[in-house]
């Protein structure tokens, strides 16, 4: 349920000006800024097979390997940490990344397993939109491996559609794979699902 690519791989040219992450809320959730201490509450997440077979990088074996991924971050990408507001846990992040000049973002998602059919994952990901529309984007996309099923699902019932499919697009742990691309524009966005 997340983005194939580590965030922070910029396929384009030119110098996006990073924005702040700002703390938004939900009637359930609190989105807020990532930190390296978060990987305690995530690592179980990172170090999921199934859960990181559609991600380039495989399952992390330690603790402090997902530390140091929360640590390093291109600065035009951004990360909300998915906290529940009654007890402030982290249970995963939606992680949005200017790709160039043009108000275009990518959006990617984890969400971890116990929560998975909960809604959760279309709320953090329907706020963190609302967010990007607001602050002028015009477009949103996202790109998963076709055989994502969970991820696609999602995505078009927020209402991204698909756009294209790259063939051989990613060199991952699970082998070279395909892209579905989908895409979201601002006059398209009704609130999510």
């Amino acid at each position: 349920m997340a983005p194939e690519e580590s965030e922070g791989v910029g396929r384009s040219p030119g110098r996006v000006t990073p924005r702040e992450t700002p703390v938004l809320e939900t009637a359930r959730l609190r989105l807020r800024p990532g930190t390296p201490a978060d990987a305690e509450a995530l690592h179980p997440a990172f170090a999921d097979p199934e859960m990181m077979r559609w991600w380039s990088n495989p399952p992390h074996h330690s603790v402090e390997q997902t530390r140091a991924d929360l640590a390093q971050r291109a600065p035009e990408w951004r990360r909300w940490i998915i906290t529940l507001k009654e007890d402030g846990r982290a249970i995963g992040f939606v992680a949005v990344g200017e790709k160039r000049q043009g108000n275009v973002s990518e959006i990617g998602y984890l969400l971890r397993r116990e929560y998975w059919g909960t809604g959760i994952a279309a709320e953090a990901a329907t706020r963190v939109i609302d967010q990007l529309f607001a602050e002028g984007q015009r477009r949103v996309f996202a790109d998963t491996d076709p055989d994502n099923v969970a991820s696609r699902r999602l995505l078009e019932r927020l209402g991204f559609k698909l756009e294209g499919v790259l063939r051989g697009e990613w060199e991952t742990h699970i082998g070279v794979r395909d892209t579905t691309l989908y895409g979201l524009l601002r006059e398209d966005w009704h609130g999510g699902a």
